[in-house]
């Protein structure tokens, strides 16, 4: 009877586990560490997001529009997908704007 609930704790770990959102190898900050601007696109965008999107910024300014970069995979099947394609796009408009800051994956 013992091993039977040990069992069943186990089962119910590994579901929760299964469920929590996985962080890649990729750099992530907390949404909280975006600039106010860059906050606010997250706001507008989040009712759109899935479990699988993601999205990932870099900046060098708190201030300066043109120093910040801020994409998202929005509409994406898989999650591990949602992280490259973020970093991805975040990479090109990094580098378009020369921003010094690496891109990192955006998180609750």
């Amino acid at each position: 009877m013992i091993r039977l609930k040990y069992l069943a704790f186990a089962l119910v770990w590994v579901g929760l586990a299964a469920v929590a959102k996985p962080i890649g190898p990729y750099p992530w900050m907390h949404v909280s560490e975006l600039p106010d601007a860059l906050r606010s696109v997250w706001k507008e965008l989040k009712p759109e997001m899935n479990e699988n999107s993601h999205c990932a910024a870099a900046f060098d300014s708190h201030s300066d529009g043109e120093k910040m970069a801020f994409r998202c995979s929005i509409h994406i099947k898989m999650s591990a997908e949602g992280e490259r394609r973020a970093m991805r796009y975040c990479e090109e408009k990094r580098a378009e704007k020369d921003i010094k800051m690496p891109c990192k994956l955006v998180e609750e």
